[in-house]
């Protein structure tokens, strides 16, 4: 495996010790099962995925999910971090890549491409170049579930500046790509008591 080369603070941060504590903090089997119903609010507005991508897919914890809803479609899964790399490759239910969701190019498509607290960590300067990966992954869907703000705002991670970043993802792809249209929004909070996420909004967007 070759080692990746860093254009960002924040891929090195992610790639490093800090995102390997990352993977030993979130190992917990129950975020699979909130992740389930999640997904299937979100997937209740698609039709037909046969195919999915994740932009920054960790361990694996949102394709487990989806590999329970949609068993039939064929699970992929980009990540930078190689301790994270290894345990999804290691799970076997997903092609895995191992590099910067900045550096992906590929010619395939997939019919649902996505992104779950990934885009409020990458370095705003280059959120262009991710925007344009992840139009150019999907052929039918992309779905958002990040931090939402409706101004661009730095905000401290764990004692870390410069790391995490709120703002309105998904608007900023309806603005950029015409050929996209928002079809549902949602928002689940941090106190659900039957299936909590981390305060996430999530926006799907069809072509």
């Amino acid at each position: 495996m070759n080692e990746l080369r860093f254009k960002t603070e924040q891929e090195k941060f992610w790639a490093g010790d800090f995102g390997n504590k990352y993977v030993d903090r979130n190992k917990r089997s129950e975020k699979v099962i909130s992740n389930i119903a999640l997904f299937c609010e979100i997937l209740r507005n698609t039709e037909k995925i046969e195919s999915v991508i994740e932009f920054g897919a960790n361990i694996g914890l949102n394709l487990i999910a989806l590999q329970h809803i949609i068993p039939e479609a064929k699970l992929h899964g980009i990540e930078i971090n190689k301790k994270a790399y290894e345990i999804l490759e290691e799970w076997g239910g997903a092609q895995a890549y191992h590099q910067s969701v900045i550096d992906y190019k590929s010619e395939n498509k997939f019919d649902f491409v996505f992104t779950k607290g990934l885009l409020i960590h990458i370095n705003p300067d280059q959120l262009s170049q991710v925007y344009a990966s992840i139009n150019n992954a999907s052929k039918k869907y992309v779905c958002m579930i990040e931090y939402y703000n409706p101004n661009p705002v730095e905000v401290a991670y764990r004692k870390q500046r410069n790391k995490l970043f709120k703002r309105d993802f998904a608007g900023e792809m309806l603005e950029r790509y015409c050929d996209l249209d928002l079809v549902s929004y949602g928002f689940v909070y941090h106190r659900d008591v039957h299936f909590s996420q981390d305060d996430l909004t999530w926006f799907l967007l069809k072509k």
